[in-house]
């Protein structure tokens, strides 16, 4: 796989001007436009993630990821991640199917079991089948994008018995990646189904997460399936200097780690521990164009992926700091990591 280079983001809700969070129907548009603006840049994959919860406006990635389907020309439009646990996956299927025929087949899916659990109870899942569920679906998911006729019987659902289901792609291939964390038997599992790999990388070094690539390039050896590609995903902020990128950056990302560490019990996060997660051992790619760079491309050595994929939204991170970082990401930082990787 050639190396490719794109965004993320959830929709995260920021801040209007009198302090109050933003209508989501205002994020929703504001993605649409640096979805667009990453296309005119020639960026390669853009990707929206699925919440069910009151600090993101995208619930449905796949409906905006169609919008843009019809507005942009060259980026690939993916999902960073479709909760599959609490989806059906022939609808997954159906949907992105769709996207992809709008689009000209540039559509593709993340799948995962995502970092929050409220889709859980919004649709009457019970918590305890967290892992029965994923595997189950991944299962249904994977004979689905064969395109052939399913017969198929699981535990959590009636048997499958259907000829066809509609709309086919045009080409027999609808890409579909697994997001993955930390966990080997997500990569092997993801390896034995002949799917490649998002590592999500949001905290500790690059190089920890070396042996998991390791693991999951080996088990695609004994399934069958050598050569499958491996991407990253982390968070992170372009700006003209390192300084100005962690003045812009950091208030938004403390603030959200505080947020999260209250709902999960983690201690606060001081300002001289996110600022060790700029250093280049930390998880944040947040810098300038040429420090974003050099870190990214030692990152995709160090795992040996041939993708990159930048959270680019954060917390309250306003608009027009976003905008302005997918500008110099697109502009600046995408030639240097390819001159850097020696594909320039």
């Amino acid at each position: 796989m050639d190396l490719q280079l794109g965004l993320d983001t959830f929709g995260d809700i920021a801040l209007d001007r009198d302090g109050q969070p933003l209508p989501a129907a205002t994020v929703v548009r504001e993605v649409l436009a640096e979805g667009q603006l990453a296309d005119s840049l020639g960026i390669d994959v853009f990707g929206v993630g699925e919440h069910h919860r009151p600090d993101y406006a995208v619930s449905a990635p796949d409906t905006l990821l169609a919008g843009l389907a019809t507005t942009t020309e060259r980026i690939r439009l993916g999902t960073s991640v479709t909760v599959l646990s609490s989806d059906d996956p022939i609808r997954v299927f159906e949907r992105f199917s769709t996207v992809d025929a709008l689009s000209h087949g540039r559509a593709e899916i993340t799948v995962g079991r995502g970092s929050f659990v409220e889709s859980f109870p919004l649709f009457g899942l019970d918590l305890q089948d967290y892992e029965v569920l994923f595997s189950d679906k991944l299962d249904l998911l994977a004979h689905v994008l064969r395109e052939e006729p399913v017969r198929w019987q699981g535990s959590t659902r009636p048997p499958v018995e259907v000829d066809r289901i509609m709309p086919p792609t045009e080409s027999g291939h609808l890409p579909t990646w697994v997001g993955v964390g930390g966990t080997p038997a997500s990569v092997v599992r993801a390896a034995r189904y002949g799917m490649p790999i998002v590592i999500a990388i949001i905290g500790g070094a690059t190089a920890q997460f070396a042996p998991l690539a390791d693991l999951y390039r080996r088990a695609c050896e004994e399934a069958g399936h050598p050569g499958l590609p491996v991407a990253v995903h982390s968070p992170g902020h372009v700006a003209e200097t390192d300084e100005q990128a962690a003045q812009e950056y950091l208030p938004y990302f403390v603030e959200q780690m505080h947020k999260l560490g209250a709902e999960r019990g983690w201690p606060p996060m001081t300002e001289a521990q996110a600022r060790q997660q700029l250093t280049p051992e930390g998880a944040v790619y947040c810098g300038s164009p040429e420090t974003v760079a050099r870190k990214i491309a030692t990152t995709l050595r160090t795992l040996g992926a041939t993708r990159f994929q930048l959270k680019y939204s954060n917390g309250r991170l306003p608009h027009d700091l976003r905008m302005s970082s997918i500008r110099l990401y697109g502009e600046q930082v995408v030639p240097r990591v390819r001159e850097l990787m020696g594909e320039a």
